[in-house]
């Protein structure tokens, strides 16, 4: 079984939990932050990974970035080798009127990309410039702060396209969060046709 204690602490933030890759989607996410606590039980929900975090800090910031660098931690840390895994994930979401891709790989080298091909381009920067997280202070930013923060320490690629943006920031987030999960579910799955590590290198970092 592929699970692993999460603890993180520093003078800022207190993180602790666990993270089951071979799960059932059971969930207990308390970080002080609803709109995340949210997003990210539907992460873990939909790529069917138990995962119980808590976590407390001093500033929005901090807790939100450390968050992200304590679950890519231990995703890293569960992957051990990454013997057998199909390396590769890839999953649409739709969400009411919202359709977002999100396309995993687990390399071992680190990366971001957002793609927006939604027709109204110029409503879905709007929303992802200036909206936020119903009627919170939570907003996109925040959410690139956590994505950066997981695949540095988780050791992915990981692109996420906005395909559809006649929504809100809610159901934009929900789609991406849904299909990352989903993505990376497919991505963790051990192959049994696959001998070693899925690198003709013979190594992923």
């Amino acid at each position: 079984m592929r699970r692993v204690d999460i603890k993180r602490k520093t003078n800022e933030v207190d993180i602790k939990g666990l993270l089951n890759i071979d799960g059932e989607g059971a969930t207990k996410v308390v970080t002080g932050f609803e709109p995340l606590n949210h997003l990210l039980t539907l992460f873990a929900f939909h790529g069917l990974f138990d995962l119980e975090l808590l976590a407390q800090g001093d500033l929005q910031h901090h807790i939100i970035e450390d968050i992200g660098i304590a679950l890519g931690k231990a995703f890293k840390e569960a992957l051990g080798s990454k013997q057998g895994i199909s390396r590769y994930g890839s999953s649409s979401v739709t969400m009411d009127k919202v359709l977002v891709e999100a396309s995993i790989d687990i390399s071992g080298r680190p990366s971001l990309h957002k793609e927006v091909t939604a027709g109204n381009k110029i409503k879905v920067d709007t929303i992802l410039a200036s909206d936020t997280f119903d009627n919170t202070d939570f907003t996109f930013v925040d959410v690139e702060e956590f994505l950066q923060a997981f695949v540095q320490h988780a050791g992915l690629s990981l692109v996420y396209n906005i395909k559809s943006g006649e929504g809100d920031l809610h159901h934009i987030l929900e789609a991406l969060f849904k299909a990352m999960g989903k993505a990376l579910d497919e991505a963790t799955q051990i192959d049994p046709r696959r001998k070693g590590v899925p690198s003709t290198k013979g190594i992923i970092d």
